[in-house]
């Protein structure tokens, strides 16, 4: 996934944008509401985690342009404001999730996997290709009953791939969702991860359409 963090507080931010990429995703952080707005202008980002508190204005005007906008990106507000009123203004404003800091950021991935799952229109974490079997959730894989170790970046390459069963991804939005802005991209990266999962999965899980993407599934 791309991640967009907005959070003003340098340890908070640092800490969620190391824990997420970590996960290897790709993501941009920005510490201001004026920033954040032309970082969505310009990325068709997966996931936003919003601070309601920022120095130029209220996260909750943010996220309520961008939904009278009519954006659908999923928005998950990280605030220190525990009150039910706060959280329920939060969700009538068009967020999906809603976390009070301080908070462990293994509950922060498990909302995120949630909140992704939800948005691609399959809340079940479990899947199946062929004898490979996906638990999105854990993030396990296991081939034949037997467990196979993926790495954080073979891990998001997957993730993109099954978030649309049987549609072709193309190359460049893998790379979207795995690096940041002003990151530099190897040329081949995408099909290296690719090889590196075919050689743990088998050949037949990914197929290639030559000059337009990969896929999974039927």
């Amino acid at each position: 996934m791309r991640v967009l963090v907005v959070e003003d507080d340098h340890v908070l931010g640092e800490a969620v944008r190391e824990h997420v990429a970590a996960s290897g995703h790709g993501v941009d952080w920005m510490k201001r509401i004026d920033t954040a707005r032309e970082a969505l202008a310009t990325v068709a980002y997966d996931l936003v985690l919003l601070d309601l508190n920022l120095p130029d204005g209220r996260g909750l005007d943010l996220l309520r342009e961008l939904r009278r906008g009519g954006s659908k990106v999923p928005v998950i507000v990280l605030t220190a404001m525990d009150q039910i009123a706060s959280r329920i203004e939060g969700l009538n404003s068009g967020a999906d999730d809603y976390l009070v800091k301080p908070f462990d950021l293994s509950e922060l991935s498990a909302r995120v996997a949630a909140v992704a799952r939800r948005y691609d229109g399959n809340p079940n974490p479990l899947l199946r290709l062929g004898d490979v079997d996906i638990d999105l959730a854990r993030r396990f894989v296991g081939v034949g009953g037997r467990p196979v170790d993926l790495t954080a970046r073979e891990w998001a390459v997957l993730e993109r791939l099954l978030r649309r069963p049987g549609a072709i991804i193309a190359k460049s939005e893998i790379e979207d969702s795995l690096y940041e802005f002003g990151a530099e991209i190897e040329s081949n990266a995408v099909e290296v991860y690719v090889s590196r999962l075919r050689k743990k999965l088998g050949r037949e899980v990914i197929k290639t359409i030559r000059g337009v993407g990969y896929k999974v599934g039927a």
